[in-house]
């Protein structure tokens, strides 16, 4: 593995067989990461499911939900089910660098860079929106939906008897709904970079785009209000940094552009002959 991972990078003049081969290389090593990763957090699932079901713990009224297995091997696989999550969270650096460098080669010095930066800033706002999501939003979020409706008079008091299946697999949907919500601002640079959205475009559209957003909140919340507007205003907000983001990273396309990118290719040339 370690002869893989220090490979020396491949010349242009690779078949592509040789390109195959080297994929298949650095899909065999994320492939035993992430194996052995999978084993070793299964040990401790019991810690990340009590982990994610603290969230639902509560407040001195007593317990917002109470949790129950309707088929004997349901709390099993969820055990599997959140290793495998883990293993894949842990497993992903590796992957992107495995991404990074196999493209490395065939890429100019500035793209490479790029590329390697719009990697690593993709995976930081993916684990930021999962931050917020389990700090901010499932928090508040939980309470809500399980006591909506909930008054001192009311004359029937609902108990909310959830499944552990059911709570693990909403709980990890809103994670990856907001992983991937965060990513936006990353849309708003490679784009820019590519010339095709502009400051000045998405400022014009931006109340469409507030439209869209709130339409897209509907569409993959909980039918109810509050979580609508718990994942619609930060989109809003994240649209916003995607404007200025666009203003830092945004360049039109010019000839000079292409004569930067052959000067460029010149000095890799060059190098690679020394």
């Amino acid at each position: 593995m370690a002869n893989i991972l220090t490979k020396k990078p491949r010349s242009g003049s690779m078949p592509l067989t040789g390109h195959l081969k080297e994929l298949r290389n650095r899909l065999a090593v994320v492939g035993i990461v992430f194996f052995v990763v999978a084993c070793l957090t299964l040990t401790k699932a019991d810690v990340f499911v009590e982990a994610l079901m603290s969230m639902a713990k509560a407040t001195d009224a007593g317990n917002l939900y109470s949790f129950v297995a309707i088929a004997p091997q349901e709390k099993l696989i969820q055990y599997f089910r959140v290793s495998i999550v883990a293993a894949i969270i842990v497993t992903i650096p590796l992957a992107l660098y495995e991404i990074w460098a196999f493209a490395k080669p065939g890429l100019k010095k500035t793209e490479y860079r790029f590329f390697g930066f719009a990697l690593l800033f993709g995976l930081v706002m993916f684990c930021v929106g999962a931050a917020f999501a389990y700090k901010v939003t499932l928090p508040f979020m939980l309470n809500f939906l399980a006591t909506v409706g909930d008054t001192e008079n009311a004359a029937i008091v609902i108990t909310s008897n959830i499944s552990v299946e059911s709570y693990i697999t909403f709980v990890l949907t809103i994670f990856i709904i907001f992983g991937c919500v965060f990513e936006m601002p990353l849309l708003s640079v490679i784009l820019s970079k590519l010339g095709i959205a502009s400051p000045d475009l998405m400022r014009k559209g931006r109340g469409i785009a507030i439209v869209i957003i709130f339409v897209i909140a509907a569409i993959i919340t909980p039918p109810d209000i509050v979580s609508q507007i718990l994942i619609a205003v930060p989109m809003v907000l994240l649209y916003e940094l995607s404007i200025g983001l666009a203003m830092v990273f945004y360049k039109p396309h010019t000839a000079d552009d292409e004569d930067a990118d052959e000067d460029d290719e010149d000095d890799e040339e060059e190098d690679d002959e020394d």
